[in-house]
């Protein structure tokens, strides 16, 4: 028996999960367009910051944050400069590359993802050596990395994590950004990039001293600082929004909206980076970790989880108390005594904190 039932994705990527607003936005758009781009800067920024078109289609808002961040990130896509993002974890850098890419080009999968043992075949090409060995050089034997697939088609390259990439590897982008070219010298020829090509990289920017970008290489890129959201409510609403996306994606059992326990969360993390309490009264220790928003969002769809699975069906301190445990304490001697310095200082005697307060003690051990 054949199953015809329709595939369902765990994470579908931005141009399937988002089709209808790209359908939408490619067919009321009418300003100019940059040659082999699916749509304008415009309805590019539009589609990240959100908003209601002509006829009527609601634009969702995938990035919180200052328009202007997102018209300079696709204004520098438009010229012959390459685009860096640039943040400490959880600012969402991955997230804009991935919808750029798919507003841009129509397809977000062009990517290399840097890790210490990437090698220059990642960003170059490398060889099926069956037919190598067979044939000899040859087109048919090559393997085009991701970058070679976007300079060929004119599409957007993303590199994830490039200050992971070991700097003799990174220098391999160079040509490809000042030149536009990518030589094979084993065939005695060249891949020209077509018109629309560009490169987004994303780097961390507490990997700063990991490997270090050359000045040469630095300078083909334009950077944007992603910052952190800027007020409690931005993030507040960032987690909201990715943890209903997320349960919905999951198929998780219905659990009632739980914005208390997401203000709850997005506090304690943010007091804890910031090593001050929200008032600005009492100064605490910051843990080793990032306390992102990101790790908000998988402690939030973690807790409603347990709830819906092993709890009432509703969300409570007790449901989110491990999943903070966890993302604050890396380091287990040094963060203990930050955690517990918190827990004892600011939480205990917080008014509608002393569920959360017992919850995170009996887990902390």
């Amino acid at each position: 028996m054949t199953d015809t039932a329709p595939v369902s994705y765990l994470r579908p990527h931005a141009e399937q999960a988002f089709a209808g607003e790209l359908a939408a936005l490619h067919r009321l758009d009418d300003r100019p367009r940059p040659p082999q781009w699916r749509m304008s800067p415009w309805a590019v920024v539009t589609y990240l910051m959100g908003g209601t078109l002509n006829d009527g289609t609601v634009i969702s808002q995938k990035y919180v944050g200052q328009r202007r961040l997102m018209e300079v990130a696709v204004a520098t896509l438009a010229t012959d400069r390459a685009l860096l993002l640039l943040g400490v974890p959880g600012t969402a850098k991955s997230w804009v590359s991935e919808h750029l890419s798919a507003a841009i080009s129509g397809e977000s999968t062009l990517m290399v993802q840097g890790t210490a043992g990437t090698t220059e075949e990642a960003i170059r090409y490398c060889w099926n050596y069956a037919r190598l060995l067979a044939e000899g050089p040859s087109d048919q034997a090559m393997v085009a990395s991701p970058v070679m697939t976007a300079m060929r088609r004119g599409s957007i390259a993303r590199i994830e994590e490039l200050t992971r990439i070991p700097a003799d590897v990174q220098d391999a982008l160079i040509t490809v950004l000042s030149e536009k070219t990518l030589p094979v010298p084993e065939l005695g020829s060249e891949v020209q990039a077509r018109k629309g090509f560009n490169v987004i990289a994303t780097a961390n920017d507490r990997d700063k001293g990991v490997n270090e970008l050359s000045s040469a290489l630095r300078r083909r890129f334009n950077t944007v600082v992603l910052p952190l959201p800027t007020s409690s409510e931005d993030e507040i609403r960032i987690v909201s929004t990715r943890v209903a996306e997320l349960s919905a994606a999951l198929e998780l059992p219905a659990v009632p909206p739980a914005l208390e326990e997401i203000r709850r969360v997005v506090t304690v993390f943010r007091e804890l980076r910031s090593g001050v309490t929200a008032d600005g009264r009492t100064r605490i220790k910051s843990p080793s970790g990032t306390l992102s928003t990101a790790e908000a969002i998988s402690v939030i769809t973690s807790g409603m989880a347990l709830s819906a699975h092993f709890g009432n069906g509703s969300l409570q301190p007790d449901d989110i108390a491990a999943g903070i445990v966890g993302s604050v304490i890396k380091d287990p001697v040094a963060d203990q005594v930050a955690w517990s310095e918190y827990l004892e200082v600011v939480v205990r005697d917080r008014a509608g904190w002393s569920q959360f307060y017992s919850a995170c003690r009996e887990v902390s051990g």
